[in-house]
């Protein structure tokens, strides 16, 4: 197995949380985190092609739709695909996010950009297009888990308190460029990547950890609540209200992701920093999540 290394962090009680922002980060509280190792950076193509090579998993994504479940679709569209971004001619209506993201038939973790495309020349690039139950399915074979969502800010933060950012309150210090973002004109004009980008391509945190902000969203393993849940119910790191997951269908049992991605420009989605949190159905899978694991 060629597994990503893990980092070791002590634990410890820190500011989780914004009250500066998005409502859903609110409020910013103090949460104490046990010991526990994440790995350096997200999982990559190499690492997901070797796990699937050895227990023949087929993703969420590859995998025939039950038209049982699409009452009224027309039989003829539910086949296998996924999300795909696509940038527009010119600017556009930030409200509707169906001006830049389609249904692609056949799109999935080896053919990110639809049929045609390859991962052979990004092999080294954050796997996506995985699912929650895609990226479970990996850390159970890795020996591994998902981390909580208290984890991955706690880890996202490299030990700074408080700061706006994973290495301090500039989102560009000195002009320099910190984490795959979105550089240019939100969604038809990239002066950066415009997708993902190498694991490692920008300096690590203050834990030594690689791309915790940017290039791809991340799954957690906690419910998505609106808000935090009151710091003295959650004052040590159980999950937020997995329960509330319980007997839920795949396509409305909401996880948080973290850390922003690609995609996240100042214009339209201000989700780059480590506070921020967004909610995920588990049955979802677009170029823009990926996950690493804990343990």
């Amino acid at each position: 197995m060629s597994l990503t290394e893990l980092v070791e962090l002590p634990g410890g009680t820190f500011l989780m949380g914004s009250d500066r922002h998005y409502p859903e980060e609110a409020p910013q509280h103090e949460r104490r985190v046990e010991p526990f190792a994440i790995e350096r950076h997200p999982v990559t193509n190499a690492q997901f092609a070797e796990f699937v090579a050895a227990t023949g998993y087929v993703t969420v994504a590859e995998r025939e739709l039950d038209p049982a479940e699409f009452p009224g679709a027309d039989p003829a569209e539910l086949v296998p695909g996924s999300l795909v971004f696509t940038p527009t001619e010119g600017p556009v209506d930030l409200g509707d996010w169906r001006q830049w993201w389609r249904w692609v038939p056949g799109a999935q973790w080896r053919h990110p950009l639809g049929p045609g495309s390859s991962i052979d020349d990004r092999l080294d690039h954050p796997v996506v297009h995985v699912a929650f139950e895609d990226a479970s399915a990996y850390a159970a074979w890795a020996g591994r888990r998902l981390p909580t969502e208290a984890e991955w800010e706690y880890a996202a933060r490299g030990g700074l308190v408080g700061a706006e950012f994973a290495w301090g309150d500039e989102r560009m210090p000195g002009g320099a460029v910190m984490a795959n973002t979105w550089q240019g004109a939100f969604p038809y004009r990239s002066e950066g990547w415009g997708g993902t980008s190498p694991v490692g391509s920008y300096p690590p945190n203050g834990f030594g950890l690689l791309d915790m902000i940017g290039d791809v969203w991340e799954w957690t393993v906690d419910a998505f609540t609106p808000r935090h849940v009151p710091p003295g119910a959650a004052a040590v790191d159980r999950g937020e209200r997995r329960d509330l997951l319980a007997g839920l269908p795949a396509s409305q049992a909401m996880h948080v992701i973290k850390g922003g991605s690609h995609l996240c420009a100042p214009e339209y989605c201000r989700r780059y920093r480590p506070a921020a949190r967004s909610a995920q159905a588990e049955d979802s899978a677009t170029t823009h999540i990926g996950f690493r694991c804990a343990r």
